[in-house]
């Protein structure tokens, strides 16, 4: 007798690539995907399981080369081969003709906490499956606390 396994082989599945959350946005990200369930339950479920699945660390320990809120990324469409750059951004900054795409986007969702070189599988929102590479990430620019100008108005 011989078993016949052809039948019962699973084929290989991309696996889910690592994702780093920066624990200063995981309060904020979180609301935000508990307020979605009402519009898009579809949205906050997927948030939700990256973020059950993600590492979470503290700002200072943050990658330089993740994707967080404020990020700028350059991904590429593995099916067009066309790169794009946007910035991840909150929903109440989202502007998409200044491409800050909001988290709370198909998009936004995957890109959270995706370190370069990650590829992934993107659903638009027209039920089309992409694959989406990071080719590169910059945070944005911390602007140092100024020190008042000592010839202000009312500056002794």
């Amino acid at each position: 007798m011989t078993a016949q396994t052809t039948d019962n082989v699973k084929k290989p599945r991309l696996r889910a690539p690592k994702l780093v959350i920066n624990e200063d946005e995981l309060t904020h990200i979180e609301a935000l995907a508990e307020g979605a369930y009402q519009r898009n339950p579809v949205l906050a479920d997927r948030l939700l399981d990256e973020l059950g699945r993600a590492r979470i660390v503290k700002a200072d320990k943050m990658p330089a080369n993740v994707v967080s809120i404020g990020s700028s990324v350059v991904y590429r469409d593995e099916t067009t081969g066309q790169e794009k750059t946007v910035t991840l951004v909150y929903p109440e900054n989202a502007d998409i003709s200044r491409d800050q795409v909001s988290l709370m986007t198909p998009i936004g969702v995957s890109l959270l906490g995706l370190a370069e070189g990650a590829a992934f599988y993107w659903d638009t929102r027209d039920d089309q499956r992409r694959m989406l590479t990071v080719i590169s990430v910059k945070q944005p620019e911390v602007t140092p606390t100024r020190a008042p100008a000592q010839d202000a108005p009312g500056a002794v």
